[in-house]
């Protein structure tokens, strides 16, 4: 369940209209007002309620100022106060028609501009309270209104057939622009929440990362004061077993020296690690970078099991020749592979087989399961935010925050989602499909330009790896064997 903290995040996010755009929308709309006005007075020389429907303009001058003085300019209007202001402005141009001819007004096609604005900015709840409103009143206006403003000795009398049809045109522009952009709004604050999500497992990957280096450096690091610690203690203790009565001098100050080695080494460690808990300390320069095949065992060794057989492939493509690649660490490729080999963990029903492969141009990594493959159904849509096949969507994130506090990635349709646009950022192009028939699981290709992800010579020499052609080729992987320690 969301806290109470994620529901006033979404609270906020829905009513998200500004009060300082909502302020200059409506100055703009005030000088059409008052143009309009003194051109059709002033200019045409049309009669009307001039200084009636200059009061109702004054009248969205006065709100305007009062929110001015309510509000700081930076401030959101939440979803009452927003419903009451876009209400007042359908109200004040249903008034100003009323006086200047109504639906015979070709200004009544501002009708379109609040419930618009209510239905990218506010709940349906509201949007659909404040539609009604505005064909309560455009109802009205085809009833009640005073003469279009004309030329007195031409009387203009439109007929009622083309009065009824404005309705209609203004009654189904509205309901089509309003639910137009409810749809758009809709996926855009997907799209939004699903990019937040991506974010942010964008950033726990790299911390994960970091971490990763940090403990490298730091084994790397202590190992030799900690090895002369345990050297000097074992050479104490010998000392002490060899003693026996009254220790003389040499042996005492023997000791001595050995102690204050120990001290001298346990202060070293300290000031090890008080160096690699500063921020400021970069990552261990040999995990920038890593062959294809390591990096893929990197990926696949956690996921290992007695019930899966993991079986990967590293060679170059068929005809090509050249070595193995070595590839740059970047968090959003683990990531992304990361998932997308977990996902078809998830669905095989006993193999999941990953194969790299390369030619002088691309790298394309391919993982295929023998699961149920993908449904038909979401094929063309996997990728998009919220879909999925694992379930019901009724859990589904509403902000970040809730992206946050829970498991995002579980039955969600956001894994996919995320592992696509970190794998997409680093330059792939990712293709899916199912096995032909007669077998069954699913495939997925994720195939990159070789200069998007490769190492450059530089970063080879920098990291202790030779160029590309002093570099050789990697045999194919067997399935996994266990390995004797050294």
């Amino acid at each position: 369940m969301p806290t109470r903290r994620t529901r006033e995040y979404i609270a906020a996010e829905q009513a998200g209209l500004r009060v300082q755009t909502l302020v200059r929308l409506r100055w703009l709309a005030i000088l059409g007002q008052l143009a309009a006005l003194l051109v059709v007075h002033y200019g045409l020389g049309f009669e009307l309620p001039f200084w009636p429907a200059l009061a109702l303009v004054f009248l969205s001058v006065w709100l305007n100022i009062a929110l001015l003085l309510r509000y700081p300019a930076g401030a959101r209007l939440n979803e009452n106060a927003a419903t009451f202001v876009l209400a007042f402005d359908i109200a004040q141009l249903a008034a100003l028609l009323y006086l200047t001819g109504g639906l015979a007004n070709p200004f009544s096609l501002l009708f379109l501009a609040p419930v618009t604005v209510s239905a990218t900015v506010l709940s349906p709840q509201r949007t659909l309270a404040l539609v009604l409103f505005t064909l309560a009143l455009v109802v009205l206006l085809t009833m009640y209104h005073r003469p279009l403003p004309w030329y007195p000795d031409q009387p203009l009398e439109l007929p009622q057939l083309y009065i009824f049809g404005l309705l209609m045109g203004l009654v189904s522009g509205i309901g089509f622009t309003v639910l137009y952009v409810l749809r758009i709004a809709r996926e855009a604050r997907e799209m939004a929440t699903a990019l937040s999500a991506a974010e942010l497992a964008l950033a726990r990957q790299q911390q994960l990362y970091a971490l990763d280096g940090l403990a490298a450096a730091a084994a790397h690091e202590l190992s030799t004061p900690l090895a002369t610690i345990a050297v000097t203690a074992r050479e104490m203790r010998r000392i002490c077993d060899r003693f026996d009565g009254v220790p003389d001098e040499a042996t005492m100050e023997q000791l001595r020296e050995d102690m204050e080695l120990i001290a001298e080494q346990a202060t070293r460690c300290r000031e090890i690690l008080a160096r690699l808990a500063d921020h400021r300390a970069g990552r261990d320069a040999m995990l920038a970078v890593a062959r294809m095949g390591a990096l893929l065992e990197e990926i696949v060794e956690p996921m290992r099991g007695p019930d899966l057989e993991i079986v990967m492939h590293v060679a170059p493509e068929e005809g090509a020749e050249g070595p193995e690649p070595v590839i740059r660490r970047e968090p959003g490729v683990l990531y992304g592979l990361g998932n997308i080999l977990e996902n078809a963990c998830d669905f095989a029903e006993s193999r999941v087989e990953i194969e790299a492969r390369w030619d002088d141009e691309r790298i394309s990594v391919t993982i295929s399961d023998d699961g149920p493959g993908f449904a038909e159904e979401i094929m063309d849509r996997l990728g998009e935010p919220y879909v999925t096949s694992r379930g019901s969507h009724a859990q589904m994130p509403h902000s970040a925050v809730d992206a946050e506090e829970g498991d995002f990635n579980v039955g969600m349709g956001l894994g996919f989602f995320i592992a696509k646009t970190l794998l997409e950022r680093s330059g792939a192009t990712i293709s899916i499909a199912n096995r032909p028939h007669p077998e069954h699981g699913a495939i997925v290709r994720i195939d990159w330009p070789r200069a998007a992800i490769e190492a450059s010579e530089a970063e080879r020499r920098l990291y202790g790896h030779e160029s590309r052609g002093g570099l050789p080729s990697r045999p194919t992987h067997a399935p996994h064997e266990e390995e004797e320690p050294s």
